[in-house]
C-alpha cells in the first residue's frame, strides 16, 4: 500500500514555486562561491552589450583584457594576421588557433565563436 496525500491545487502550485525558488537560490550561491574562489568571472554589462550587438567576440574579449592584437598573438603563439582576419570575419580560425586564443584570454572557445 502506498501513502498518498491530497492537497488543494493552489497549495501544490505554491509548493512547486517554492521548490523552484530554492533551486534558483542554490544556483546563485554556487555562482557566488565560484566568483569568491576566482574560478568564475563577472562580465561587465558593456562587454555583454557589445557581444549582444554582434561585435566580433575575439575583439571584444581582447579589448576587455586590454591587449593589442600583437600582444594577444604573442600570448597565444599565433600570428597577428590571423587575429586581424578572425576579428574582421574574413576567416574563422582553426580549432587549434581558437583554443590558443581562448586560453590566452582566459575564456572558453565558445566565448569567441561568433553566432
Amino acid at each position: 500500500m502506498s501513502d498518498t496525500v491530497t492537497i488543494p491545487k493552489t497549495e501544490y502550485e505554491r509548493l512547486c514555486a517554492l521548490e523552484e525558488d530554492l533551486s534558483d537560490i542554490q544556483a546563485a550561491r554556487a555562482v557566488e562561491e565560484k566568483i569568491t574562489a576566482g574560478t568564475e568571472e563577472l562580465v561587465p554589462a558593456r562587454i555583454a552589450d557589445r557581444l549582444i550587438d554582434g561585435e566580433p567576440p575575439l575583439r571584444v574579449w581582447r579589448e576587455h583584457r586590454s591587449l593589442s592584437q600583437s600582444e594577444l598573438a604573442r600570448a597565444a603563439d599565433t600570428s597577428r594576421v590571423q587575429i586581424v582576419d578572425i576579428e574582421a570575419g574574413r576567416r574563422t580560425g582553426s580549432v587549434r588557433t581558437l583554443r590558443k586564443l581562448a586560453d590566452a584570454l582566459r575564456i572558453t572557445v565558445d566565448d569567441i565563436i561568433p553566432d
